[in-house]
Formats: structure tokens, sequence, C-alpha cells
């Protein structure tokens, strides 16, 4: 039995319904028509796969509290109340440290904004630790292999696993290096280079607006590629440029996953990842985890929307790619939430990704952020909001084009992420539904939500070993 099996104590009754006349007169068919049946055989595969969402971010504040914390429902997307309701069983929390804002401060590469970032990266791995070993430990443990996920939850329980967010808090030539296996002991099992920006170690996806630093990874970034083979971190390229990711493709020794990625054909963004890049992951052996992030998944903005938006941006000297909130932005579930969206942006469950640069802007001009987004929202108002099928669609273009074995799943949930219909970890089992509808079956579906994550979180360890004396 496993911990998902209370919440779907109501499905087993409607089953039991439904069976009770097949054990007294057997059906002309083995499954029942209709649509409880196909929505009871979704939940039966649903509880028996394991679902790993490999991208949801944190704010330490909700690890750290010993009356408000994960354990609780506290508004924001995941959290292990809405994990049990929906069925996620394992999701990759992430150590993610921007680099600080040049129109800010002016150390951003230099030791003091090593030392900050390094700093913020550190405190996210000992939240994690924090509820792991003392707010859940009864409820949710740390994997650090790909065994020790399968293991934890066949005991039932929920597993957290950490991934690093952009490499810049390991610092420059003198920390860099040594600190990947410091990252490493702390239990990261994937990190990206780069994020929203150019860092030391590799040009950001940013860069097809800005201009590139690098033309792919620093000197440093290639050094550090060879150190996560060596110790045994998964290479994750959803960030960094494409041309990072083809030279991390080429210089790596085991495969690659992107960790929160979508289909740039279906949706042209630069965090995507174009048929070029696809082809070159099947030959890797990697695998895209593919991210119901909204604007990622459709593309949700006009011209004129997308300049004004960035206009707004850089009036109110906020990094690149940071959401910005409003009508058609990281809706339901965080006051606001997502990357520091909103006029609460910075504390409580709603802070994320963007909450520095935002909460630095302080509370009267954050309000005039808001009012200036409402305008945008009036004057190019947005589409309609990406759904679970919207999803699912890039789930089926990657499954058609590189093949089963190179899809996985992913959220960004309270970092941006959400579409209508998977908005939070309580409604995770939508996805299942739809893939069901689709034809898929229960080994495919296992392949997708982990199985083909973990063949390559395995294939990692292998590697390291072999590299280590």
């Amino acid at each position: 039995m496993t911990h998902r099996t209370l919440p779907y104590a109501a499905a087993a009754v409607l089953l039991g319904v439904l069976t009770v006349s097949a054990w007294q007169t057997p059906p002309p068919s083995p499954r029942p028509a209709g649509e409880a049946a196909l929505v009871a055989r979704a939940r039966g595969i649903h509880e028996r796969v394991i679902a790993i969402d490999t991208h949801v971010d944190i704010n330490p504040v909700n690890f750290t509290q010993l009356s408000r914390n994960y354990t609780n429902d506290l508004g924001n997307q995941v959290n292990l109340p809405k994990m049990r309701t929906g069925g996620l069983d394992a999701p990759f929390l992430i150590v993610y440290v921007g680099q600080a804002n040049p129109l800010i401060t002016t150390d951003a590469f230099e030791a003091a904004g090593y030392r900050r970032a390094y700093d913020q990266a550190i405190e996210k791995f000992e939240a994690i630790h924090k509820l792991t070993k003392v707010l859940a430990p009864d409820r949710i443990e740390l994997a650090l292999t790909a065994a020790d996920v399968r293991r934890i939850n066949a005991k039932g329980k929920h597993v957290a696993l950490i991934g690093v967010e952009n490499g810049y808090p390991l610092g420059d030539e003198t920390t860099a290096v040594r600190r990947v296996q410091e990252f490493h002991d702390r239990g990261a099992r994937y990190m990206s280079l780069a994020h929203n920006g150019h860092s030391q170690l590799s040009d950001s996806n940013t860069g097809e607006r800005e201009g590139w630093k690098w033309n792919g990874l620093s000197p440093l970034g290639r050094q550090v590629v060879a150190e996560m083979n060596r110790v045994g971190i998964m290479i994750d390229v959803s960030h960094p440029s494409k041309a990072s990711m083809m030279q991390s493709i080429e210089l790596s020794k085991a495969p690659i996953i992107g960790s929160h990625s979508a289909v740039r054909a279906l949706c042209n963004h630069s965090r995507n990842m174009d048929d070029e890049q696809l082809l070159a992951l099947k030959k890797n052996g990697g695998v895209i985890q593919l991210v119901a992030f909204a604007n990622y998944v459709k593309e949700g903005s006009t011209p004129e929307r997308t300049a004004a938006q960035d206009a707004l941006r850089k009036e109110f000297g906020l990094p690149e790619g940071t959401a910005l909130g409003g009508r058609g932005f990281g809706r339901g579930g965080r006051g606001g939430g997502g990357r520091g969206q909103g006029p609460g942006a910075g504390s409580g469950a709603g802070a994320g990704r963007g909450q520095t640069a935002l909460a630095q802007l302080g509370e009267e001009r954050r309000a005039q952020l808001q009012e200036r987004l409402a305008e945008i929202d009036v004057k190019f108002p947005p589409p309609p909001r990406a759904t679970v099928k919207d999803f699912v669609d890039h789930i089926d273009y990657v499954v058609k084009k590189i093949g089963i074995d190179h899809a996985g799943i992913s959220s960004d949930f309270d970092g941006g992420g959400g579409i209508d219909g998977w908005n939070g970890a309580d409604e995770t089992f939508n996805v299942t539904l739809e893939l069901v509808r689709r034809g898929y079956t229960e080994a495919q579906i296992a392949k997708i939500w982990s199985g083909n994550l973990l063949r390559v979180m395995g294939e990692v360890e292998k590697v390291a070993k072999s590299l280590q004396p």
C-alpha cells in the first residue's frame, strides 16, 4: 500500500460498485466502458507509478518555522498535504540563487557577490534537510540515488530530491570546482550552469536577445562539467543557451537532462528545445522533463504585449525573464506568488525566484508596478491560459520525435509554473488522466513520470563510480 491509497478511497468504493455485478456475471469485455471506468483505470495507474516532478521552487521560510511549514497547506502550489492529495510522490526541491542585479549592485561577479549567493544556496540546502530530518521525517525522506527513490517510495513515504538551478553560487576559479563536490555532498543531484542571464560558467538562453558572453560554456564551465561527471551530478541544460547545451553533450561522459523545458516547435521561446536539440538529446541518451509553465507551453503574448512587459522590466530595473504577474501569469495558489509576483512578493509562501529584485523595489514601487501591469492587461489582453491538454501535446511531440525513453514531467511550481488543470501538486493526477485518454499504456506512463529520469540518474551514478579512484 502506498501513501496515495487513502486519498483515492472514494475511487476504490466506486470500483467496488462497478465490479460487484462482474463477479456474478462476467462482462463481454475485460474493462467496463465509459468515463468512470477510464478515470478509475487512470487512478489505478497513477497510484502504482512513481510520480517525479523535477522542478519545484522553495522559500526557506516554509521549511524553518515550526508552526507553519511544508507540513501544512500554505496556499502555495506544493506542500505535503497537496502532494498527498494529488499523488505527487517525489519533487526535486530547488536550490536557486540568481545573479545579483547589476542595476542594484556592482559586485555580481566579485568575491562579495559570490559569497552572498553561496550563503543563500546553503540556506536552501539546510531548509530541505530540516524538512526531511526535523519537521517530517516520518512523511518524507531525502533520496541520494535512483535506488533510494524506489526504496523510499516502497515504504509509503514521499521522496525529496535536490536540484541546483544556476551554478553562480559555485563562485570563481578559486572555489567553483571544489564546491561541486560540496553541493553533491549536501544532496544536489542535478545542476544547471546558468539561469536568466549569463553566469561565470555559461551563456544563458537570454543571450538570444542580449548577445553572447562565452559562445556556450566558459573555460571554468567546462571544468565544472567534468567535475559534475566525476562526482555524479546530472547536467541540467534548461536555462543555458543552445550552444552551451550542445557543448555540454560533447563534453559529458554521461546523459544530460533538461529539468524543466518545453518544445520550441510548439511554443517559440528561447527556454524551449528545438528539433536539433531534441535529436542531440536522444543521441546522448538524456531526457527532457516537459514543463507545465504556461508561457513555455503556449505562446501567451502578442508582440505588443511582450514589448510592453519588457519595457516595464527595464523601467523598474528587473532582471530579464522575471515573471511579472498580471492576468496572464502565475494564476492561483500563491497569492500572486511565482517569481515574486504580486504586491506581497518577497515574503511568505508566495515568495519565489524574482522575490529579491521585486522586494528591493519597496512596497510603493511594487504597487506602481501592479498598476502598470493592469494597464497592460487592459490594452494588450492575454489569450486563454495553457491547459493540461496543451501540456501533453508537448509530451506527444517528444515521444513521436525522439521516443518514449526521453520524455519526463516537471512543473516549475512556486517559481511561475502552472497551467489550467495542473496548477498545484493537488492536481497532479490530471496529467496521468490525460495520458490515459491519449492511449498511453501503464508502462509508458511509468517511464514518463519517473522511469526515464531514474534511468539517467542511475547512469550518471555509474559514470561517477568509473571516474573515481
